[in-house]
């Protein structure tokens, strides 16, 4: 085994915060610089993330505290695995939707709304307030080498959901040794 396998396994929680918030970012970046808006399933994969990210602060914190003699805490990367795979079965569906292999609900298209605001309506109609873009679930807003946005995320949070369970199941070799009190 080796020490890159046994480092990562035994502390992947602070691997999986650190990729939480590197994709986190990312969207952020998107969203912010190159001005491309979320759509309802964008959000919905965020918040996967931020569930990650609650769990691996807790995960991690633990061990430090602890002194990570025995690496995190097996369950933690049980629940990373659950909450990535969430994230996965999100982004393949918002990928399909995009690609036009099913469907989307209609809470995903533009069009589709909360309670509406008369204010806001009336200053639309005399072209006295801003325009609301809203934007569609099924409009593919930015792709490279032939998969989207959603497509991406569904990689890559497939692959954490992976070396989540990787982790989960790591071997005792890969774990701290117990240190025998005489």
């Amino acid at each position: 085994m080796t020490d890159a396998y046994r480092l990562l396994t035994r502390w992947w929680t602070a691997f999986a915060l650190a990729a939480s918030l590197a994709m986190l970012g990312a969207a952020h970046a998107f969203e912010h610089f190159e001005h491309l808006a979320p759509c309802n399933l964008c959000l919905k994969q965020r918040e996967v993330y931020w569930g990650a990210v609650a769990i691996a602060v807790l995960a991690t914190g633990w061990t430090i505290v602890s002194g990570g003699r025995r690496g995190t805490p097996r369950i933690a990367s049980f629940l990373l695995a659950a909450v990535f795979a969430t994230g996965a079965v999100t982004a393949i569906f918002h990928m399909g939707g995009e690609y036009g292999w099913w469907a989307l609900p209609a809470t995903c298209s533009a069009g589709a709304g909360g309670p509406i605001d008369m204010d806001a309506l009336t200053a639309l109609a005399l072209g006295t307030g801003p325009s609301v873009t809203v934007i569609s679930c099924g409009a593919v807003a930015w792709s490279w080498l032939g998969l989207s946005m959603a497509g991406w995320n569904a990689v890559i949070v497939s692959a954490l959901a992976v070396f989540s369970l990787l982790a989960a199941k790591r071997p005792k070799d890969a774990r701290a040794p117990r240190i025998e009190k005489a």
